[in-house]
């Protein structure tokens, strides 16, 4: 397991799925975890069950983020992760989006996201000791093949994984020492699908059926995923992409 002992980490959308699994891995792992997320009694919870702090937070609100961070930075001096996980997906096909859901989904998933980023930045360079940190970024293997069921969230995916690739080669050639990837899940056992497939019977069995492994992933396996990127085990990746998706996107369509 990465020892993360003595960094500070925030994680966004914490209230469950792959955020809470991650509170619970960081946490594990030996880190100080900020969680926070709009659903402030899921998030509470999940927090107090790992000895996390919890703070109530909508990251799409730029003025918000600021506050977020200097909170994290004012009660540990100093930030080392940002888990940039809060997303949220629409249902509705590029005929059916309407204004309201693509700039709902752009608030959250990218626009949120992008000001993470530069909040993190900004308290990472002024850590005691010198500038350093790791910022991990949750896109989608639906970034990489589209899903015609939801045109916002599959763009928006899209875009937080060349954001993540401008973040990482801006600090590296900066010299901050501060790294910045991105997790892509695939199928993956949350509430989210849960709720989605309460509107379709059966949607749980269709997404493991498209993983060669035969089955959906436990937030737990993603969570692992971003503990070691935050972790200084991979020192030298910045601007990758690293998929949990039990082979999804290794096999060609036709098999």
């Amino acid at each position: 397991m990465p020892d993360l002992s003595g960094k500070v980490a925030i994680v966004t959308g914490c209230a469950s799925g792959i955020g809470a699994a991650a509170v619970r891995r960081l946490r594990a792992d030996g880190a100080d975890v900020l969680g926070t997320d709009i659903n402030a009694d899921w998030g509470a919870s999940v927090c107090a069950e790992t000895g996390a702090i919890f703070a109530s937070h909508d990251v799409s609100d730029f003025a918000a983020w600021n506050k977020i961070v200097l909170q994290a930075v004012e009660h540990w001096g100093r930030l080392d992760i940002l888990v940039n996980n809060a997303g949220t997906v629409s249902g509705l096909s590029i005929e059916d989006v309407t204004d309201e859901a693509w700039d709902r989904i752009y608030d959250i998933n990218i626009k949120g996201t992008m000001a993470g980023c530069r909040a993190a930045i900004a308290a990472m360079k002024a850590n005691p000791g010198g500038s350093c940190g790791s910022i991990i970024n949750i896109s989608s293997t639906s970034a990489l093949g589209a899903l015609p069921s939801d045109v916002a969230y599959c763009s928006s995916k899209g875009a937080v994984r060349v954001l993540t690739k401008s973040v990482a080669t801006h600090c590296a050639k900066e010299g901050y020492n501060i790294r910045c990837n991105t997790v892509m899940p695939g199928g993956t056992d949350t509430n989210i699908l849960a709720q989605a497939e309460n509107v379709t019977p059966g949607l749980k069995e269709a997404v493991a059926a498209t993983a060669p492994m035969g089955r959906l992933a436990d937030p737990a396996e993603t969570a692992a995923a971003i503990a070691f990127l935050a972790s200084d085990e991979c020192a030298y990746m910045t601007g990758s992409e690293m998929l949990v998706d039990g082979g999804m996107m290794s096999i060609h369509p036709g098999f």
